[in-house]
Formats: structure tokens, sequence, C-alpha cells
């Protein structure tokens, strides 16, 4: 059966390298992957830029900035449409971190809704560093204002908290005590702890709850961009 998975949550919580992470890794078990980039308002993270990457991984990509692929914001719709249409193993979505993003999925609302019981996902994506996300409370409001824009309902959180370069497992810890409240606030479990493989592997170490980490799932840099890179057009 094909699987769908949704990642929306705030800005620059980490959506893309999941998202990223989650078709290499899928394609890499022989498994036929799509990602579909609805992340219309950040240039500075762009799927895009990843192309040639991800044709050597043999996952294809439909995005709004799809470079020679002759795909644009205005023929989407129809690009879009292969995510229901054709035969794949695993779909993710990565959205956009606001309204905008959210509004951009909803378009698609009838597709979700027509898949088959228990193949469609909605993960909330939580970086408790990020300002719309430091407690429980505002990570519910975030919530529910991107899941009443996407009319679609988060079915797991996933814990992705770090300082970027300078992530440690005591950030994974701290997205932990904050994520074990939101889970029992609001019923819905965390499916997933990210992060790099020394940090993941240092925090696992604790003996925590398992129903607070959900499946440790290790992440592979591949969205990083400096000052220097940036500016003089490299990757």
């Amino acid at each position: 059966m094909k699987k769908v998975i949704i990642l929306i949550g705030s800005y620059c919580s980490g959506k893309t390298e999941i998202a990223m992470n989650m078709a290499i890794k899928a394609s890499d078990a022989g498994r036929r992957t799509l990602v579909v980039d609805l992340d219309r308002i950040n240039d500075y993270f762009r799927m895009s830029d990843q192309i040639p990457m991800l044709a050597d991984k043999r996952v294809e990509i439909v995005s709004p900035t799809f470079v020679g692929k002759g795909v644009t914001q205005t023929n989407m719709p129809a690009a879009v449409a292969s995510a229901f249409d054709r035969d794949w193993d695993l779909v993710v979505f990565d959205v956009g971190g606001d309204q905008a993003g959210a509004l951009s999925l909803a378009r698609y609302h009838q597709d979700f809704a027509a898949l088959p019981a228990g193949s469609l996902e909605v993960y909330d994506i939580v970086n408790v560093f990020r300002p719309a996300c430091g407690t429980p409370e505002k990570i519910l409001k975030l919530k529910g204002e991107l899941e009443d824009f996407a009319r679609a309902e988060v079915t797991g959180f996933v814990n992705n908290s770090n300082l970027l370069n300078f992530a440690s497992a005591d950030d994974l810890r701290r997205g932990y005590d904050v994520l074990r409240e939101t889970s029992d606030m609001s019923g819905i479990p965390v499916v997933h702890t990210t992060g790099r493989q020394k940090c993941l592997d240092e925090f696992l170490a604790d003996g925590r709850d398992v129903k607070y980490i959900g499946e440790p799932f290790a992440l592979e840099t591949y969205m990083y961009r400096s000052p220097d890179t940036f500016t003089h057009g490299k990757i």
C-alpha cells in the first residue's frame, strides 16, 4: 500500500531536511519514492537545489522551483497529481511553515481523503528552539492553526530539536521534556526523535521512556548552507 507522509511545522523546524532523509533512505531500500515540495517561502533552504543528488538517489521530486524540468508555479497542480495517480511506495509532502504553506496543501484535501485507511500520516516537526515552539501551549496553538489551514489533522509529533551547527544531545533532551508534556496534553504520540547519529546515540543512552521518543531516526545533513556558499551560489 502506498504510504503518504505530510510534514508540517514551524518555519525552519527542519521539515525539508527530514523529507530529504526519509526519501533517500526509502529509495536506498528499493522503494519507489516521490517528494512534493510545497514550501514556497524559503529560498535559503530549497529542496530544488538538490535535484542532481536526488536524481542520483533515484528520488523523484515535484517543486515550484523545479530547475530544468519544466515544472513551474502555474502547472504545479498537474504535477502534484502524480503523487496520487502513480504507483509510488512512499510520497513525502514538505509543506511551508506558515499559513500560505498550509493552504497550498488544502487544495489537495479530496485527494488525501480518498487514500486508503492507514496510508496517510501527518507529522508535526518540532524544534523547541524555534520561537513558536518553545512550550506545549505554543506547539499546540501553531498545530491547530496549521491544521485548520491545511485541512489535515496531525497524527504524530517529531522531536527535531537542535541548535543547527551547535546541536547536541541536550537539545534532544529539552525537546523530549517539552514534547512529553505536549503529547500528554493532546493525546498525539511522538513518532520519531531525529538528529545526527552521534547526538541521537548519546540521547538514547539516557534510557528515557520510549513512549516519548518514538522510532529514532538518524539524519544526514543534506541542506547545509553557510553565508559563503549562499553568496557564491555553491552547494
